[in-house]
């Protein structure tokens, strides 16, 4: 069986796994787009970090987690948005002023909506995490 998004899939796992207090996920999920999300959520201590397993089938991903997560999702449909556009998905995505980070994917790759802010740059929303 497809998956119709494997990054939907893995962040709604990290979250229900949050929630029951686990400590890992292992997931078949394994991409360079999950790779990166899960990369800059490692870097804002989201999580504890990943690890590819080798496998006969395909490679897995194991991802330790910290417990911080309140929400994690991803934006669809994929905006595209100016460097002075990120106020508005900021207030519909995320709680608060400056709590949890939008991904977003800008011509110098993936970052969170603080870099591009500070960068100047805009691109595609891809997701949020708080």
């Amino acid at each position: 069986m497809t998956l119709n998004d494997p990054l939907a899939n893995v962040l709604s796992q990290i979250v229900a796994y949050e929630k029951a207090g686990k400590k890992e996920i292992v997931t078949k999920s394994n991409s360079k787009i999950i790779k990166t999300v899960l990369k800059i959520m490692q870097d804002n201590h989201y999580i504890g970090g990943f690890e590819e397993l080798e496998d006969s089938k395909g490679n897995l991903l194991k991802i330790f987690l910290l417990g911080k997560i309140n929400k994690a999702g991803v934006i669809k449909p994929r905006f595209s948005l100016k460097n002075d556009g990120f106020e508005k998905f900021e207030k519909r995505y995320l709680p608060a002023k400056d709590f949890g980070l939008l991904i977003v994917s800008t011509p110098e790759g993936f970052m969170t909506h603080y870099e591009a802010k500070k960068k100047a740059i805009g691109g595609r929303l891809i997701s949020y995490c708080y």
